[in-house]
């Protein structure tokens, strides 16, 4: 029962912390983009998901390392899902790449 405390627990806050902090991130920069006060935006919430995430490792940890790195690895498998969750579609036009450099070559 002790192994299942030391790995389930942290794996699952260090998913908890990375959905915050992650989700926060992508929150504050759609409302960012949009506000009247975008600096405002960003340094608040830059304070608020670091105050939420270290204060959670830290107590997660409970002075063992291995704790610490178990939800470490939950919160960047958090970063990949949210990443994938909240990505943009990217638009059907055309790229800038190997298109703009050929052309630039034969002008």
């Amino acid at each position: 029962m002790n192994e299942i405390t030391n790995t389930a627990v942290p794996l699952v806050a260090g998913l908890i912390l990375g959905a915050i902090f992650f989700g926060g991130l992508w929150w504050t920069i759609r409302g960012g983009l949009t506000s009247d006060h975008p600096a405002s935006w960003f340094l608040v919430s830059h304070f608020a998901r670091m105050a939420v995430t270290l204060a959670g490792f830290y107590f997660v940890a409970d002075g063992q390392w291995q704790r610490v790195l178990v939800c470490l690895a939950g919160f960047l498998i958090a970063r990949v899902i949210v990443t994938r969750l909240t990505r943009i579609e990217e638009s059907s036009g055309p790229r800038l790449g190997k298109e703009s450099d050929h052309a630039s070559e034969s002008g």
